[in-house]
């Protein structure tokens, strides 16, 4: 990105989208190839491979409600009851006509019968049913292949595995699951200002909290953080971390260290690493502004800015898609839609992502817009997602309904 001195040029600087779309177009996000995991262990894992049925589901027709399997042929009518059919179990006869059989719910309906007759509507005295209505046939029961055919593709590559998915893995009985790894993600904070959580900070020193925020929302998108390094401003550090940090990462998320100051080095310590190198320096966004988009190889190294609100919120409105890459499947993003308790603001020409706050009344959700502080490390925490005002929009007046998309 050009610069003049260490200013940004506003007129050089990329929207969010025109930034992600140059990224991706340079640079071949993708999950690892895919690793195999047991049943058990893959919910919230990304489905790496197609899944196709092996068989007809169910692989006969089944009763759906608790009552009497009958030939809709003879009703209404006066049915023999003749037994009753145990689940786990086939009825070993061919029903004939005018006869009847108790069956449960799942129950396999016996050959001959093509209805069943809920308990409820059926007039039994002794080993006698009395059906006093017609039934088409198939009523009440959930035919052969009414789930899945044999052969049919019931779950995608690219599928985020949860309860739903882990039914069906189990019902075809896969219990080895292919998934694509959980990509690591190094995590490197710069700053002479930054001291591990566990000191305390003297005048002008903070915690370094950054990481862990970051760190905590990588997780939640399915990714696999590691901590790296807290590099000094001491020349050519920034370089030797994210080096070392490489060798084992699939990608780097930096905090801080992406501005325009002197000592700002994260561009410089990409550029020595290799090509395609930074990409995208600077976005037109409030908060956010001195973000960097960069790779080396096909290892995405985003440079995030160092106020603790902005990182998160780049993070999370900017650079979730490129997580969602090498995780190999969408990220479990919600989203709310509210109304606004009061006026959000921005400028005409920049995208700006507004922290609010949620509560319900009467009327449904509420979202309080918080006041953007880049700078205080609660702001986040105290907000329960953003909503986006993009370059078009000056102002979202109160009472308007709006799209909040929460937090990870």
């Amino acid at each position: 990105m050009e610069q003049r001195g260490f200013v940004f040029v506003e007129e050089n600087l990329s929207s969010p989208t025109q930034a992600l779309a140059t990224f991706l177009a340079r640079v071949p996000v993708a999950p690892r190839a895919f690793e195999r995991i047991r049943l058990e262990d893959a919910s919230g894992r990304i489905l790496a491979e197609r899944i196709v049925s092996d068989a007809d589901y169910p692989a006969a027709p089944r009763s759906a409600m608790d009552g009497f399997a009958i030939a809709a042929s003879g009703a209404p009518g006066r049915f023999a009851i003749v037994g009753q059919v145990a689940m786990g179990r086939q009825w070993s006869l061919r029903l004939a006509s005018g006869d009847a059989v108790a069956i449960p719910t799942g129950g396999v309906l016996p050959d001959g019968a093509d209805v069943v007759v809920p308990i409820e509507h059926a007039r039994v005295a002794g080993l006698s049913l009395t059906v006093d209505g017609t039934y088409a046939p198939g009523t009440n029961v959930n035919p052969r292949a009414g789930d899945m055919h044999q052969g049919d593709v019931v779950l995608e590559p690219g599928t985020r595995i949860g309860g739903p998915q882990l039914g069906v893995l189990a019902t075809l009985g896969v219990t080895v699951v292919p998934v694509y790894p959980r990509p690591r993600i190094a995590v490197i904070s710069s700053g002479d200002e930054l001291v591990p959580p566990g000191m305390k900070p003297a005048v002008g020193q903070v915690r370094d909290s950054n990481r862990y925020a970051i760190a905590g929302a990588l997780q939640g998108m399915g990714a696999q953080p590691f901590h790296g390094a807290t590099v000094s401003d001491v020349p050519g550090a920034l370089e030797r971390a994210l080096r070392k940090s490489l060798a084992e990462a699939d990608a780097a998320m930096l905090t801080g260290g992406s501005s325009v100051g002197e000592r700002d080095a994260t561009p410089a310590a990409i550029k020595a690493l290799g090509s395609p190198g930074v990409i995208v320096h600077g976005l037109r966004v409030k908060p956010g502004k001195p973000t960097v988009l960069a790779a080396i190889g096909a290892k995405p190294v985003i440079g995030l800015p160092g106020n603790p609100t902005s990182a998160l919120v780049i993070l999370e409105a900017v650079v979730a898609p490129i997580i969602a890459a090498l995780v190999g499947g969408p990220l479990p993003l919600s989203t709310v839609t509210a109304r606004l308790a009061a006026r959000a603001r921005s400028v005409l020409g920049w995208t700006w992502y507004v922290p609010v706050r949620l509560h319900q009344d009467e009327a449904g959700w509420v979202a309080e817009p918080l006041q953007i502080r880049s700078s205080l490390v609660t702001l986040t925490a105290r907000a329960d997602g953003y909503v986006t005002l993009p370059e078009e929009t000056e102002e979202i007046k109160a009472g308007s309904r709006v799209t909040v998309h929460r937090f990870v």
